[in-house]
């Protein structure tokens, strides 16, 4: 086995049960990774230098293709659904030996890293990849040790990724060639069949999502955070597509990170080091931050290009719309050092409404708080998943469902808790469209978005009028600086109110529909919260 690279000289692929393989190449810097990629032909640079890929088949993550091995570690723990499928240990020891002999003759690429910015919960893993774009990934998107770290550094999780390598359904228990597999028993992801790097990253982020509130009582988020310059901590959740890394990638505040964070007594913490953003229709005047981050050392996912260039279209669709570029932290000239904030002032809930009937800006009140939060109401957007094509309404409890393996309920209880403890102001943001549904509407102006959440953190909302939304309840803003007032309430931008007063008692009965299944467990306060199902008369 011939070994290169930077490495503890004790780390070896046999504590993952690789015995043998034509080479491995530790911990290659990106430039490394990225000659590499381009020599097996795998890649081309962009005029900016920034490598760009095709992720083949899945240019999004395949969550009917995601299992957690059943056990007697998480059989009582981990909330058993269509999300959370169970799998058979046996089978997973299996497929993983199956991996192991299809990676036996080939190069791979093994980088350590960890997650978690706050030492106290920090996770080391290792990466373990077929494709060297897919390791460089993992050096945009995971924390980086430094070279004395290296030297002692022990993995506590890894994740085996071979997109070359794929499943039989029929003998290995999959329900396709493809899979993403998390035993938190041997404390090892495996994911073959899909070059889709998102699921490396959600295959960490749901491994954090079990261990972080069972283990040691501190709250994951599937948000994005920024700090303000006196200090004030600002987070947005909200599911792919809604508006997170571009909301909070703003130049006059510092980010934290973009997507995945805990909450622990000591404030908030970002669990990444490094930012995976969609790009489709990016443009240098809307977000700028984003768009010169693309630079060398940066991974752009499944573009178009200007004809006869190498210039990313990133208005092309032909491939996806789910198109995206990883790229570490740092390539954000304001990302704060250390990526950690206090305890937040304002939590925006984010939420791409393809029915046009919720506000652009509302204020919640706490049992309001809660209960849109258990709801996680959204409208997946396209690309984000295998499938989607067009938005699809969905709820995802916590804005995060499909990476949470435990109950909803325990991560809305701390949640609850810390706000109540924190006096946090709590705003429901709404991305997607207005003066119509999908397809009738428009979306919601960036610019709309940006003054109505950069009022709600300075303080300006606090003493304008509010205006209560009839179905749901929400205190709308009559006014915001920057802001025109017809937009504020969704029913004057629409042609006919009762049109409106339809949709929005639609929307509201998939609302009460989705909110059954929480009910036992919600308190007066959240139930009354629920929208109210007006007459038309």
């Amino acid at each position: 086995m011939v070994e290169t690279g930077l490495r503890n000289p004790q780390a070896s692929l046999k504590d993952h049960g690789i015995e043998k393989v034509a080479k491995v190449n530790w911990n290659l810097t990106a430039e490394e990774l990225v000659e590499a990629t381009i020599k097996r032909d795998m890649g081309i640079l962009s005029d900016r230098g920034a490598i760009c890929v095709n992720t083949g088949r899945f240019t999004g993550r395949s969550p009917k293709d995601r299992y957690i091995v059943l056990d007697e570690y998480t059989s009582q723990t981990v909330d058993w659904n269509d999300i959370n499928i169970p799998f058979d240990p046996q089978s997973f020891s299996l497929l993983k030996a199956k991996m192991v002999q299809y990676l036996s003759n080939k190069e791979v690429y093994a980088r350590e890293a960890y997650v978690c910015s706050d030492k106290d919960f920090r996770l080391n893993l290792r990466l373990i990849t077929e494709y060297p774009w897919s390791n460089q990934f993992g050096f945009n998107m995971f924390l980086r040790p430094t070279k004395s770290e290296l030297e002692a550094f022990q993995p506590e999780w890894a994740v085996i990724c071979a997109p070359g390598f794929e499943a039989d359904p029929k003998r290995d228990g999959t329900r396709s060639k493809n899979f993403a597999i998390i035993n938190f028993s041997e404390k090892t992801i495996l994911i073959g069949g899909t070059a889709y790097t998102g699921e490396i990253k959600k295959g960490i982020f749901s491994a954090l999502n079990f261990i972080l509130p069972h283990e040691r009582e501190v709250l994951s988020m599937h948000c994005s955070a920024n700090v303000g310059s006196d200090g004030d901590t600002t987070i947005f959740f909200g599911l792919s597509g809604t508006g997170k890394t571009t909301l909070s990638a703003d130049p006059n505040r510092q980010l934290i990170g973009d997507d995945e964070h805990g909450w622990s007594d000591k404030g908030v913490f970002n669990f990444e080091g490094g930012c995976y953003a969609k790009c489709i229709h990016l443009s240098e005047s809307a977000e700028p931050q984003i768009y010169h981050a693309i630079k060398h050392g940066a991974i752009l996912e499944n573009i178009g290009f200007y004809s006869n260039s190498r210039i990313p279209d990133f208005d092309d669709e032909s491939i996806t719309q789910n198109t995206r570029v990883s790229y570490p932290i740092y390539h954000i000239n304001n990302a704060i050092k250390g990526s950690k904030g206090g305890h937040p002032e304002n939590i925006f809930f984010l939420t791409c409404d393809a029915f046009g009937v919720l506000p652009p800006i509302s204020k919640l009140s706490p049992g309001q708080a809660m209960y849109h939060f258990i709801s996680g109401y959204t409208a997946k957007v396209a690309g984000t998943e295998d499938g989607i094509i067009e938005p699809k309404t969905t709820f995802s409890a916590c804005f995060g469902a499909p990476f949470l393996p435990l109950h909803p309920t325990t991560y809305a209880e701390m949640l609850g808790e810390k706000m109540k403890n924190h006096k946090v102001n709590v705003w429901l943001i709404n991305t997607g469209w207005t003066g119509g549904a999908y397809g009738t509407g428009n979306r919601i102006n960036l610019k709309f978005t940006r003054a109505m959440i950069k009022a709600a953190m300075e303080g300006e909302l606090n003493n304008v009028n509010y205006r209560e939304h009839e179905v749901f309840g929400l205190k709308m803003p009559e006014s915001c600086p920057g802001v025109p007032v017809k937009l504020l309430n969704p029913v004057n931008t629409w042609s006919d109110a009762n049109t409106y007063q339809d949709k929005a008692n639609e929307l509201a009965a998939c609302f009460l529909e989705n909110f059954k299944k929480f009910e036992t467990k919600a308190s007066p306060a959240i139930l009354e919260a629920a929208p109210k199902i007006q007459l038309v008369y």
